[in-house]
């Protein structure tokens, strides 16, 4: 096999990634994945100085990259982020919906029953995850569409196939993006353009600050009896790292996956394929 043809087949070059949630663990790492292979990035987070931080990062290490302030829950705000990202590269060719995170104050616990949790730590999460994918999908979204092409990849969850015990808003947040990636695919192929994909992928169990308190001992570090639960039932006996969603992203965002619309993309080192037993 010629390796022109793999890397043409695989290439991103010259493309501009947005990706939202660009200051945390994943988005960071995929925007440094985009980066090397030639892509141009714009990280957009809440917290400007996190999204600074991790573009500079990039641009340090040769890649081209700027930082934009954005907030995923604020339609305005996130008109005002398209538009500083179309005066630095002009265009946008691939949206990541990375926002979304967890609260310890939506999740059950032996001191938080189901019946107890506060309507605003469950909205604020629902919000965070959903809603936050919703409002730059309009937003990146009518870009796509006026330019005819494009691809928008959102982040899903293991949870969005199984729900899981604890977490009702994310679980119902993540069922309800996988949903509305489905549905968008169908619905900006049949209005608008055959040429815009939309999928979604599903990471399985990764260490990062919004899950870090249910998954392992502040005091000891040590994995806690649902981190132990996780890893058990997962077939490759470990948590995934960061860096293995970047294939995945890569894989979505360049022709090799042209005819690949409206799914969602395991990568959960088998979770969701084993029973338990």
């Amino acid at each position: 096999m010629e390796p022109k043809y793999v890397s043409d087949l695989f290439s991103v070059e010259g493309k501009v990634v947005v990706l939202t949630g660009g200051g945390g663990v994943i988005c960071s790492t995929l925007a440094k994945g985009y980066a090397k292979a030639g892509a141009k990035v714009a990280l957009l987070d809440i917290n400007l100085d996190a999204a600074k931080a991790a573009a500079d990062a990039i641009v340090a290490e040769g890649g081209e990259a700027i930082g934009v302030q954005a907030d995923v829950l604020n339609r305005e705000k996130m008109d005002q982020a398209v538009q500083e990202v179309l005066d630095a590269f002009g265009t946008v060719d691939v949206l990541v919906n990375g926002a979304g995170g967890n609260n310890r104050r939506a999740t059950t616990s032996a001191d938080l029953s189901f019946f107890d949790l506060p309507q605003d730590a469950f909205q604020w999460v629902f919000n965070l995850n959903f809603v936050g994918t919703l409002l730059p999908t309009q937003a990146f979204g009518k870009v796509l569409a006026d330019k005819g092409e494009g691809v928008i990849i959102n982040i899903a969850s293991v949870n969005a196939f199984r729900p899981l015990t604890n977490i009702p808003a994310y679980s119902a947040a993540k069922a309800a993006v996988k949903n509305f990636t489905e549905w968008f695919a169908a619905h900006i192929s049949l209005n608008y353009s055959k040429n815009i994909r939309v999928n979604a992928i599903a990471p399985g169990f990764y260490l990062t600050e919004q899950n870090r308190f249910l998954l392992t001992d502040a005091e000891t570090g040590e994995m806690t009896p649902r981190g132990q639960t996780i890893v058990g039932h997962t077939p490759m006996g470990r948590y995934g790292e960061t860096e293995e969603l970047i294939g995945t992203v890569l894989w979505l965002s360049s022709p090799a996956s042209r005819f690949v619309h409206g799914v969602t993309v395991l990568v959960d080192g088998g979770f969701i394929a084993y029973g338990g037993v």
